[in-house]
């Protein structure tokens, strides 16, 4: 008779795990971003092109979208530079900072075995899941690195523990023409908004926004 209970409790949890997670992924915000205040977004940047087009699209949001918490992996060395090159730049000299940096195991490498991944993957998520619940952003703004699975997911986890809706924009790179990268087949299928900078995708994937060249 426990097991039975034990066995119909697992059950529960698990359908209402479901339920929470489809409710999270269909319902959109519920009202405009910023439309009741600043926007709190958590900016996901990767090494090379990626952190110069993600810097591009940050350049391009109101006032409003603040304060700005980036992401970068532990092994890039060259993000961090950039992003405080570009937000000390903006920055009014009497104001204060606006931007938080911070850095979370990279997710994989370049080259790095599928297999091996799995396990990086999860590290990264085991320190994205304390990080995003601590910020709880707004909104997490991503391009395409490997770093910003993790992140999304814990964002998501927000949503399905009821805790806050987490607005999830993705931005396929310029460099995806017909097919989408890996980061992108799978966020695909959890972003709020999913964006791509070529025709040919949009008509591949229905559930893409096509709005031309962004970055």
């Amino acid at each position: 008779m426990a097991v039975l209970e034990v066995v119909f409790a697992l059950s529960f949890l698990f359908l209402f795990f479901l339920w929470r997670f489809y409710v999270t992924l269909t319902s959109g915000p519920v009202t405009r971003p910023g439309v009741k205040g600043n926007v709190s977004v958590l900016v996901v940047a990767g090494s090379g092109g990626h952190t110069s087009e993600i810097l591009r699209l940050v350049e391009s949001l109101s006032a409003a979208y603040s304060p700005r918490h980036y992401v970068i992996a532990d092994t890039d060395t060259m993000s961090a530079e950039k992003i405080n090159s570009y937000e000390n730049k903006k920055e009014k000299p009497d104001s204060g900072s606006q931007f938080t940096i911070y850095r979370i195991p990279r997710s994989r490498e370049v080259h790095q075995s599928w297999t091996s991944s799995v396990w990086s993957t999860l590290n990264a998520l085991r320190f994205s899941l304390p990080l995003v619940f601590r910020l709880k952003p707004d909104m997490v703004l991503c391009n395409g690195p490997g770093t910003c699975v993790p992140l999304c997911v814990a964002g998501l986890l927000l949503g399905i523990l009821g805790m806050k809706k987490v607005l999830i924009v993705y931005i396929e790179s310029i460099c995806r023409v017909e097919t989408l990268s890996l980061t992108g087949k799978i966020l695909y299928h959890l972003s709020d908004y999913f964006f791509v900078q070529w025709s040919s995708l949009r008509d591949r994937y229905p559930k893409s926004i096509f709005l031309g060249r962004v970055v």
